[in-house]
């Protein structure tokens, strides 16, 4: 296992502006690089009085973006999307520290963060309301979309370069200002994110980045200087977010989990099918809200697939993340590691037939966090292994035989964020993407989180949406303005 690129990691600090915090009311932790099971380095956490002093930051540096020019900050999120180019070998390796994510995926986020910028800056300058009519006087009745003021974000670890441009991109744009508070798992991109926005135009103190714990997160969540909270993680801690900011009564937008079905017909292409059914395994070792971790296949073809797909996981190449050839890296952490364990021991005790995995990676790789690909068929629908998001590389596979029962099986979980279709009939494809509740259907492949396309989920996997017009509506809020003739 090679040594991961520890001479990119800042000295342990938090920064609140010109600010430099190295006593925090958070305290201090130790990263653990998640193929290895070693501290790489302390992290410096925020907690109530770092998270205050942020949003005071936050709120006095508005004004200067706010009141900025359409083309002022259009201009700031070009430079910073050219920024995250330049950098993008550095960001990566440290996107791949931070989680153990493989580098030959890490390097793809740099471009795809840098589009999520450069789509929102082209909304800069047509962010505007609308003339309505009245009635029975005459009169001029608009509308004025302005920004919030302070957004507060709160950020995943499970790819923090994505989420900070997703966040950013739309809030920004809009005119806010900005508190980050990215996982104490995944501190430092964030960071280096704050960094290259200041050097791209934008104003310091309006994008403040403070890495911290649950503690960090209930005081922002709950910080009367908030106006608007954006949380995306668990349903668990949406709940937590929920009460917090509920005692001022501001407005939250919630990006939940998923539980997202794979639907496989008897006449899509198998070969294709499997190979994006096995996304939901490998890609980021199973830890993303939207992978297909439920497959649902026709039984005229469930013998087929599955052949396809376990003879496929076998192969991959789990392994160093800094390893150009590797495609799947360790989950997260340890805890998660033996969370993960427990969650398949549980199945297998409750009678699901496990296909292939099982277990903690060995050799080389057993001091590491490496979860095996891991696949289980005919589970009792209504266990944790088909209902619970398990966030980490185990599918659970069923089978159907009609398309009504297709559907019913994809619905039958209180998550409905993503669905992934395989058919070659263009009718059944409408159907099917009508009757599923999801906030997203792919179909015949998935073109990963595009700027433009609206993302978010429906049920308990909340009500927020990241990217398109309806991403830039959640940093905005129609004034309206009468004024009689």
């Amino acid at each position: 296992m090679s040594q991961p690129p520890t001479h990119l990691l800042p000295e342990p600090a938090l920064w609140i502006g010109e600010e430099r915090v190295v006593d925090s009311s958070g305290g201090r932790t130790d990263h653990v690089y998640a193929a290895t099971g070693q501290p790489t380095t302390q992290v410096v956490l925020a907690g109530p009085a770092e998270i205050d002093r942020a949003v005071t930051l936050a709120r006095e540096s508005l004004p200067r973006w706010r009141d900025s020019s359409a083309e002022v900050r259009r201009d700031a999120l070009l430079r910073l999307a050219d920024l995250l180019l330049v950098h993008a070998e550095s960001l990566a390796a440290l996107q791949s520290l931070e989680i153990g994510l493989p580098i030959q995926l890490a390097r793809r986020l740099p471009a795809l963060a840098a589009d999520h910028l450069r789509y929102y800056a082209g909304w800069c300058d047509k962010i505007g309301g609308e003339v309505l009519p009245t009635w029975p006087g005459r009169s001029l009745d608009y509308t004025l979309d302005e920004p919030f003021g302070v957004v507060a974000g709160i950020i995943p670890w499970n790819g923090s370069l994505m989420s900070m441009a997703q966040l950013l991109g739309p809030a920004l744009a809009a005119g806010n200002a900005v508190v980050v508070k990215p996982s104490e798992l995944a501190p430092f991109v964030g960071p280096r994110f704050a960094e290259l926005a200041v050097q791209a135009g934008v104003p310091r103190g309006v994008v403040v980045v403070v890495p911290g714990g649950p503690s960090a997160g209930a005081a922002l969540a709950g910080h009367p200087g908030v106006d608007k909270v954006h949380f995306t993680g668990s349903g668990a801690t949406g709940r937590q977010v929920l009460a917090e900011a509920a005692r001022n009564l501001t407005p939250v937008a919630l990006e939940l989990g998923g539980k997202s079905p794979h639907l496989i017909f008897d006449d899509a292409d198998l070969r294709s099918a499997a190979r994006y059914a096995m996304s939901g395994v490998v890609a980021l070792s199973g830890q993303g809200c939207a992978n297909g971790t439920r497959l649902l296949v026709h039984s005229a073809v469930r013998d087929q697939v599955l052949q396809t797909l376990t003879a496929r996981l076998r192969r991959v190449r789990v392994g160093d993340p800094a390893d150009e050839t590797t495609v799947m890296g360790p989950v997260v952490s340890g805890q998660a590691c033996d969370r993960i364990i427990g969650v398949i021991d549980r199945a297998r005790t409750a009678g699901a037939q496990l296909l292939v995995g099982g277990g903690r990676c060995g050799g080389d790789l057993a001091d590491g966090f490496f979860v095996e690909p891991t696949v289980f068929v005919d589970a009792d629908r209504d266990t944790e292994l088909v209902q619970e998001e398990i966030f980490g590389p185990v599918l659970a596979v069923s089978s159907f035989d009609t398309e009504d029962e297709a559907v019913e099986l994809a619905n039958a979980t209180r998550y409905g964020l993503g669905a992934y279709l395989h058919t070659n009939d263009l009718r059944r494809a409408h159907r099917i993407s009508r009757a599923v509740a999801a906030g997203s259907v792919w179909v015949n492949g998935a073109p990963g989180l595009m700027p433009s396309a609206p993302f978010g989920g429906v049920k308990q996997s909340g009500s927020a949406r990241i990217g398109g017009l309806a991403g830039l509506r959640e940093f905005l809020r129609p004034k309206n303005v009468w004024i009689p003739v």
